[in-house]
């Protein structure tokens, strides 16, 4: 009896280790949110969501592998230092963050593509709009600090923003568009491990 019970309790032992999460804390403090998108087709406009929240489990803290990353991204707070330009974007011209106050992304696949680099494969919500896009992180290493685990990731991705009827334009007389359909993706992650 003694011996069925303890081999009951390895097996739940075991099948708990198996399913523990490791909860990861955004630093926003070291973290950027940003865009790049084309101008008039010679030039690149650089832009960043200021108010954003970032979630990450991971099953190992060494290995990424199946881990779950989910993005919220306040479309309200994006900011390209051009006030004129970022109420433009905040209106039904592209975002309208009256109407649609986040943008959110939810992993649905993170497999290692590489030594330090995972694809990452989720749906991305844009104006009530979602399709499944595929993202690229590159792990940048990790640092013990004061006793805690630190990781960072530099996470890239290309849309096509008609694809989220995001379509406002205008065609210039030489060909193009003033505002590229392509949206380019930057983002610099550091997170802290928290204690289970």
């Amino acid at each position: 009896m003694k011996k069925a019970v303890s081999i009951v309790l390895a097996v739940l032992f075991t099948a708990s280790m198996a399913t523990a999460q490791i909860t990861w804390t955004n630093d926003r403090a070291h973290s950027e949110v940003q865009f790049k998108v084309k101008h008039m087709v010679i030039s690149t406009v650089t832009g960043e969501f200021r108010d954003f929240t970032i979630n990450f489990t991971s099953k190992s803290a060494d290995d990424f592998t199946d881990s779950k990353i989910e993005t919220v991204l306040k479309t309200a707070s994006i900011f390209t230092d051009n006030e004129r330009r970022d109420n433009d974007l905040r209106s039904d011209n592209f975002f309208n963050s009256e109407m649609y106050p986040e943008l959110r992304f939810v992993s649905k696949s993170f497999k290692k593509s590489g030594e330090d680099t995972y694809k990452v494969i989720g749906d991305l919500t844009i104006r009530d709009v979602t399709k499944s896009v595929e993202l690229t992180a590159v792990y940048g290493g990790s640092v013990m600090m004061r006793g805690t685990k630190r990781i960072a990731f530099h996470i890239t991705g290309e849309i096509d923003r008609f694809d989220f009827n995001v379509k406002w334009n205008r065609a210039l007389e030489a060909g193009g568009l003033i505002v590229s359909k392509l949206i380019k993706f930057d983002f610099n992650l550091e997170f802290i491990q928290q204690a289970n």
